[in-house]
């Protein structure tokens, strides 16, 4: 007896869940990578320029060198050289306050993508348990034994669970990837707010030693 894939998916509800997970993955895993893509950025080019326009007090400049790259670094420095004139505690606060904004901006559906690849084993099992009782229930309706009277069950129960792992496993590389490409961008967030407070305090200092 042959079993057609398509034709556990239409009959195993758990098969749908799985078919919907898969896409639903796919397509976050997609939106995430080009959000991702938009974002890259030479961070070191980026900061010498942006030192050279605040050590020249070309603040103009470094302004509209941050708002032109779409990157969450360029919105942290955006903000430090909007409010360098502010006390450090005050420019510090608003720092971190943009720093928690982009990087929540980063986690965006990155979290869904995780989701899937947590549930989607249980889902599998799920749908084996379901294509074993159904594999019973047949075997108790026919009165008699033989493989074409439990065939239909057993599929579906294997076909579940091998389609939960498939969809699975790739979900969670991707979210580590994802969340690989957060955390790097987050370090570079901190460690350059650090250097950036650097640049503009003694501009600061001296305005108010002045």
């Amino acid at each position: 007896m042959n079993i057609s894939f398509f034709e556990v998916v239409k009959t195993s509800f758990p098969m749908a869940i799985l078919v919907l997970c898969s896409i639903t993955a796919l397509c976050f895993a997609i939106e995430r990578w080009w959000y991702f893509k938009k974002i890259d950025l030479d961070t070191n080019g980026f900061m010498e320029t942006l030192r050279n326009f605040i050590g020249k007090k070309k603040f103009d400049a470094a302004i509209e060198l941050c708002q032109s790259v779409k990157n969450p670094l360029g919105s942290l420095m955006e903000v430090a050289v909007s409010n360098n004139k502010k006390p450090k505690s005050q420019l510090i606060d608003l720092m971190n306050a943009t720093r928690l904004d982009k990087r929540l901006e980063m986690e965006q559906f990155v979290i869904v993508i995780g989701t899937m690849g947590t549930i989607c084993p249980f889902i599998g099992l799920f749908g084996t348990v379901v294509g074993i009782i159904r594999a019973f229930q047949d075997l108790a309706v026919s009165g008699s034994g033989g493989p074409s009277v439990v065939a239909s069950g057993i599929s579906e129960a294997l076909i579940t669970t091998a389609a939960g792992l498939a969809v699975a496993i790739p979900s969670v590389v991707l979210y580590n990837y994802f969340m690989k490409r957060i955390k790097k961008h987050s370090i570079e967030m901190e460690s350059n707010q650090i250097r950036m407070l650097v640049y503009l305090v003694p501009e600061k200092g001296s305005k108010n030693d002045g």
